[in-house]
């Protein structure tokens, strides 16, 4: 059939429902990854969206005419999925568009974890099955089982922490008041069985899954989705307010201030936490990353390495590296106790248990990040033509140490940038930061963006 080649991405598929990926695709789809694969049993999840059943069902038919017995988890977050895939021991597909708009649909695809297929592993080689419909003849037809991941998840994420350390807030002396908003995506049923066996004061907003997103959009990166639950944690004295992308398998964080904390600061503070727990340990940070991710880490005794950006790519050096942690600035967050999988919940847990044992408040431990570095956040710059782009940024700071694992990195002794091309959109995105002052930031990013701007 006639297939848009744009939906096999770096790390995913991805596309408009039904326009750009429908149950036609999605049957060869299917077909595809048991060809490719070899695959005797694969799991399949997927999330709320409207769309959700209907391809859950045309996949499922691919996978089984092609052979292969589908073990059906229902509709979990990304982070379960990882986890029946991890446990079982077997390839997966998710049928979910993450944080994208409730128009999308696609999936998320499991080799072996930590492995995923990405463009660079095995993608595009599904995109040229699909396209040849050329697929080995089946011997056999395959049968759907349901299988429950819930309970052992439960057990296995709170087996991470130290339950009984919340305890009347810890060190806090009173229960931790905290405020989730899941965006109706498919954290709240998860969350709130999770909660309800901690020590807490839980107070949840659009728990309940609902591809049509009455409230707000699935990605906590965009202000207008976050403003109300930002609002709500100063007014009403809860100690932190956590975030959760449409599938799972991101986390953000909004301090007792109604602050949103970034990624960068996370996976600083989150880090060293970690190395507590494991001390000299490695922590794998992405190319877009504060100077304080490094900087904590070796603080704390332990090794930075910097990868680039991507789940297919963090997990994959995470486990050459035997790494203990990792963090991306957009909110996703890999332990190696989780099969070096990314997951929302655990950076939750992670987050509840250091307040408690230190009975402070989370803006506590950001002002010394916040008084050090000073982050631009990404910018996204539409252009003609990214290389040409990129080739010029290179040449006026070349007098920089320019780098070259993703996109082009540059440092000064004060200041550095990180600029990359859109894997699907004709954009350049920027990351900048200063250890000097806002101003020199503030100047810097102004003038990066001349030059991406023309």
């Amino acid at each position: 059939m006639q297939i848009n080649p744009g939906i096999f991405k770096a790390y995913d598929i991805r596309g408009i429902y039904p326009t750009d990926l429908n149950e036609e695709a999605a049957y060869l789809i299917g077909r595809a990854f048991v060809s490719l694969l070899g695959a005797e049993t694969v799991i399949v999840g997927r999330d709320m969206r409207t769309s959700g059943p209907a391809m859950f069902a045309a996949v499922t038919r691919g996978i089984t005419d092609q052979g292969a017995d589908v073990a059906d988890i229902g509709m979990v977050s990304t982070d379960q999925y990882y986890f029946a895939c991890a446990t079982l021991g077997l390839p997966g597909m998710m049928v979910t568009a993450s944080h994208n708009p409730k128009e999308y649909s696609g999936f998320k695809m499991v080799r072996r974890m930590p492995y995923l297929l990405s463009g660079d592993e095995g993608i595009q080689d599904l995109r040229r099955l699909v396209e040849r419909e050329a697929f080995p003849t089946p011997t056999r037809k395959g049968a759907i089982t349901s299988y429950d991941v819930q309970e052992p998840f439960i057990a296995r994420v709170l087996g991470l922490i130290d339950v009984a350390a919340l305890e009347n807030g810890g060190a806090l002396g009173r229960p931790l008041r905290v405020i989730a908003d899941t965006g109706n995506g498919m954290v709240g049923p998860i969350l709130q069985a999770i909660y309800a066996r901690l020590p807490i004061a839980f107070t949840g907003m659009y728990l309940e899954p609902d591809g049509t997103l009455p409230n707000h959009g699935l990605d906590p990166l965009q202000p207008e989705n976050r403003a109300e639950l930002q609002a709500r944690v100063p007014a009403e004295g809860f100690d932190i307010g956590f975030l959760f992308d449409g599938d799972g398998d991101r986390f953000f964080a909004v301090d007792d201030r109604g602050q949103f904390i970034s990624g960068d600061f996370l996976t600083a503070i989150m880090g060293q936490y970690m190395l507590e727990k494991v001390p000299g340990a490695r922590v794998i940070y992405d190319v877009r990353a504060s100077w304080a991710v490094p900087d904590m880490i070796r603080a704390k005794g332990g090794t930075p390495l910097m990868e680039r950006v991507g789940h297919a790519f963090i997990k994959r050096r995470m486990a050459e590296e035997d790494a203990v942690f990792a963090g991306e600035v957009t909110g996703h967050y890999y332990f190696k106790d989780f099969y070096y999988a990314d997951s929302g919940i655990i950076p939750s847990l992670l987050l509840l248990e250091l307040l408690a044992r230190r009975g402070v408040r989370m803006s506590d431990l950001l002002k010394e990040l916040e008084a050090t570095y000073f982050i631009s956040g990404e910018i996204n710059s539409r252009v003609d033509d990214v290389p040409a782009r990129l080739a010029a940024l290179a040449a006026r700071y070349s007098d920089g140490r320019v780098e070259r694992l993703d996109g082009i990195s540059v440092s000064y002794p004060t200041w550095h940038f990180n600029v990359r091309g859109s894997n699907t959109e004709p954009l350049i995105r920027l990351n900048l930061e200063s250890i000097a002052s806002p101003a020199e930031m503030a100047a810097r990013r102004d003038e990066v963006l001349a030059i991406i701007r023309g």
